[in-house]
């Protein structure tokens, strides 16, 4: 049977759809509790779901960077399109397996109808390996906020700590110098063969590389071309994806505030309590990026929200309550990434 681009669109709304179901039924609480815990968010749900609008609002602009740097034909592309393959693309991602490989096929079969299938492939990767990117410089970064806490009296910190505190650190400079690497010589090829590495798909990795061989080699020139050509629309890129995740930090300080933790109220416990949920979201994107191979990470998303949670002294109460919303929150936006792919018609 051959898989037209319709056929390809509706396998991934089912997809997303059964997902969905299965998220319903897999809750660790009942839906009589789960509907306890969104009465008790309240008004808050309007803040905790609303501010993804912008956080998807920065990816969008983020990946636009990328798209109008890689394609002239990029930069008549309307903002409202690329933000709609956002929004999908990310539902998809936490919708399916294998640490979210369902929206970037997606894009590119979309993208494809506007600027071509190599360059859509080079700007989705491209935009893919600039969202990990960022994230590690978002892991970073809170490393030095904890022991910046630390010192003030604010966080706990011990030898066990300290170690685990320096194990990140250098996991991250590990990935930079991979991430170096793949902006400077090109990614593509090298992922195919590395799933030639996978049992039972030596044969298609070899035939693929074979057949696409030339294909290939454009992909990795355009990737590599990016950071060598144009500097600014790569780390404009990396600043917005980056900016995007300190946004997203606000989603669990709303849920703090709901608990009355303000951590004394004015100007400095706002920031203080921000920089907690800094913190929660890292540790926690962190466990879950670790081990990331189920579809919206059941499981693993709750028990790294709890973890970051006790671990910055707060009740695990509080950490079951905020995986819950935040799990509440991602069955919003996949069902609107879902109706947006079956309204987009271009």
């Amino acid at each position: 049977m051959k898989w037209t681009k319709q056929k390809l669109n509706n396998l991934f709304f089912f997809l997303g759809l059964a997902a969905v179901v299965v998220m319903l039924f897999t809750f660790d609480v009942s839906f009589v509790e789960l509907w306890q815990y969104i009465c008790h968010a309240g008004y808050w749900l309007i803040p905790i779901v609303g501010v993804w609008i912008i956080i998807y609002a920065i990816n969008a602009l983020s990946w636009r960077a990328i798209i109008c740097s890689k394609s002239e034909e990029g930069r008549h592309i309307s903002f409202w399109r690329i933000y709609r393959l956002t929004i999908t693309g990310y539902a998809l991602n936490y919708a399916t397996p294998v640490g979210g490989l369902g929206g970037e096929p997606y894009r590119i079969m979309e993208l494809s109808k506007d600027i071509g299938n190599q360059r859509a492939t080079s700007s989705v990767i491209l935009y893919a390996m600039m969202h990990f990117f960022a994230h590690f410089w978002y892991w970073f970064s809170s490393i030095f906020i904890y022991l910046a806490l630390a010192a003030v009296g604010d966080l706990p910190i011990n030898r066990t700590i300290a170690i685990l505190l320096g194990i990140v650190i250098a996991f991250c400079l590990v990935a930079f110098y991979l991430f170096s690497k793949g902006y400077r010589n090109g990614l593509a090829a090298n992922v195919i063969r590395w799933i030639g590495h996978i049992p039972g798909l030596k044969g298609w990795s070899s035939r693929f590389q074979e057949k696409h061989a030339e294909a290939l080699h454009n992909i990795d020139e355009q990737i590599a071309a990016l950071h060598a050509e144009d500097k600014r629309a790569f780390y404009y890129s990396l600043l917005l994806e980056y900016l995007s995740r300190v946004i997203q930090s606000s989603e669990v300080m709303f849920m703090l505030l709901l608990f009355g933790i303000d951590c004394g109220g004015g100007f400095s416990g706002l920031l203080l309590t921000f920089l907690h949920g800094f913190l929660i979201v890292s540790f926690t994107t962190l466990f879950a990026n670790l081990i990331g191979f189920l579809p919206m990470q059941l499981g693993v998303q709750e028990g790294g929200f709890v973890l970051s949670i006790a671990a910055l002294g707060l009740s695990a109460a509080f950490g079951i309550f905020v995986s819950i919303i935040c799990r509440v929150r991602e069955i919003f936006w996949i069902l609107i990434g879902l109706l947006l792919m079956k309204l987009d018609k271009n």
